[in-house]
């Protein structure tokens, strides 16, 4: 039986290799041969005839893509949850409930984003209007990212990030241990998507298997949410990306 203070040690040494196993096998699987199913561009009509395994693949890839950059920025929280409840002989399983909790919340937004970016294949390839002005959709999408930055149901939901341990307090119970950090993982990752749903958009754009992207925009929600001064980011990305939409609308247009 592995001692309670060695949990403890191990605990954030584990966190860490499994997102740098989803790293590595996203790099992995972005050069091999279906490199193709990590990048939106290639999945088209033609691809909606191999129905549930082409949605497998793309859950995969996305599980991947969510603990490669998110879990990362939610380790203070399943830290904290572990020393809660590193004392009871089930600790680890109420550890694995919570960050199940966590990523299916992050699958289920995949999976609606994934639909919603499918049928809006569908519809540009029936519109031929829509597929020439392709920029626009880019452009929308930045521009989206870059306001919802100022919304206030963005700094709710990083408030609730930024506070694991009044977040837990708040939730945690200690009664029906499985069902309560089951349920606490999919609340955190509700806020958490509510945080950084915009963000991670923008991966439609540019590819789950990129890592540069993956890097760089799971850097920032990692300071946003953890930094002491991290919310003070929010504002000037929010007015980058929106920058950034109107110059992809303006260069299109001119």
């Amino acid at each position: 039986m592995i001692s309670m203070a060695r949990r403890e040690r191990l605990f954030t040494p584990l966190m860490l290799a499994l997102v740098v196993v989803a790293w590595l096998s996203l790099e992995v699987w972005g050069r091999s041969p279906y490199h193709r199913y990590l990048h939106h561009q290639s999945i088209d009509s033609a691809d909606t005839g191999q129905g549930v395994g082409l949605l497998l693949v793309f859950v995969v890839g996305w599980t991947l893509m969510t603990i490669a950059m998110m879990l990362p920025t939610s380790l203070p929280l399943m830290s904290l949850f572990q020393r809660m409840t590193a004392s009871r002989p089930d600790g680890a399983r109420l550890v694995a409930l919570l960050l199940a909790g966590y990523l299916a919340v992050w699958a289920g937004f995949g999976l609606v984003a994934h639909g919603l970016d499918l049928a809006l294949h569908q519809v540009a390839n029936r519109l031929p209007l829509l597929e020439r002005n392709a920029w626009a959709v880019a452009a929308g999408i930045l521009l989206v990212a870059g306001v919802y930055q100022f919304t206030p149901l963005k700094y709710h939901c990083l408030e609730k990030c930024r506070s694991p341990r009044s977040f837990i307090a708040g939730r945690w119970r200690g009664r029906d241990e499985r069902r309560q950090s089951f349920l606490l993982g999919v609340q955190h990752g509700a806020f958490c998507v509510g945080c950084c749903w915009s963000l991670m958009l923008l991966m439609f754009l540019v590819g789950m298997g990129s890592v540069f992207w993956m890097l760089l925009l799971g850097g920032v929600m990692a300071i946003e949410k953890n930094m002491p001064w991290g919310h003070r980011l929010s504002a000037p990305l929010g007015a980058g990306l929106a920058a950034a939409g109107c110059i992809v609308a303006l260069a299109a247009i001119t």
